[in-house]
């Protein structure tokens, strides 16, 4: 068996990708001797398997290493806030906002069954697949808390203080307008901008790969544009510390709603 797939089996990783920077990182041992890479067999019997720290094992997904960053960077108040977090997938970011004091997170995305197990069993955390985020409202995020009460008691009208937001596929300019509608007056967005979904497909490389500065930049202005006429103002942005799957540079940036 393969080393990644033995990490996945054995509950080390939660999956083969993850397995593998855990394996490049030098931080899996087995038996005692370091596994050099992914593909290593692992023959069959019992073995002694060792993890050490690695930060590829600090959140669920790299994507709370990226809102990590972002939050270090911004003056974000995140300890006993409710926040919604727009295509969550696996939940790096809602993991993320958790390790900082988060009191309810909000996960919300087009797709099922991709949320880790352990952030779905989180009392912290409500979860809404096959949503559409351009057509949320307060009202489906009132449907996901029976109570009808924030953690702090307080009635919830589906609004909630804080976003953040990492998609794929579709322009984030379509989806601001919906979340202008959830956030609560002076409430805060931090959004992972890619220029690849931003951008036409004159500036896509044959790999999908922006490669022009000058397209990255009008991609984060483009989002910057359409942001400030729902409402928002951008307060900082920074590059994320770590690049897309495919290579694509991508950003933070960081917005208030101010109208």
């Amino acid at each position: 068996m393969r080393a990644d797939v033995y990490l996945v089996e054995r509950g080390v990783a939660a999956s083969r990708t993850l397995a593998r920077r855990l394996i490049e990182a030098g931080a899996v041992l087995l038996d005692g001797r370091p596994v050099e890479k992914p593909a290593q067999e692992v023959p069959p019997g019992a073995h002694t398997l060792e993890v050490g720290e690695s930060r590829e094992t600090r959140y669920v997904g790299r994507g709370g290493l990226k809102l990590e960053a972002a939050l270090d960077a911004f003056p974000v108040p995140v300890a006993g806030g409710v926040f919604a977090d727009i295509g969550a997938s696996t939940g790096g970011f809602t993991d993320c906002l958790l390790s900082r004091g988060a009191a309810r997170v909000y996960c919300i995305d087009a797709g099922h069954g991709q949320l880790h197990s352990r952030l779905r069993a989180d009392e912290r955390v409500r979860c809404a697949e096959g949503v559409n985020a351009r057509l949320l409202t307060p009202e489906t995020l009132g449907a996901l808390e029976p109570s009808g009460r924030n953690p702090d008691g307080s009635l919830f009208a589906g609004k909630v203080g804080g976003a953040v937001m990492d998609v794929s596929f579709i322009s984030q300019t379509l989806i601001l307008p919906a979340l202008a509608g959830i956030l609560l007056p002076g409430g805060f967005l931090i959004s992972l901008v890619k220029p690849q979904f931003e951008c036409g497909t004159a500036a896509l490389s044959r790999h999908g790969v922006v490669t022009a500065e000058r397209d990255r930049r009008a991609a984060v202005e483009r989002v910057t544009a359409s942001a400030a006429a729902c409402g928002f103002t951008r307060q900082g942005l920074i590059p994320s510390p770590i690049a897309g799957g495919d290579g694509n540079r991508e950003f933070l940036a960081y917005f208030v709603r101010t109208a």
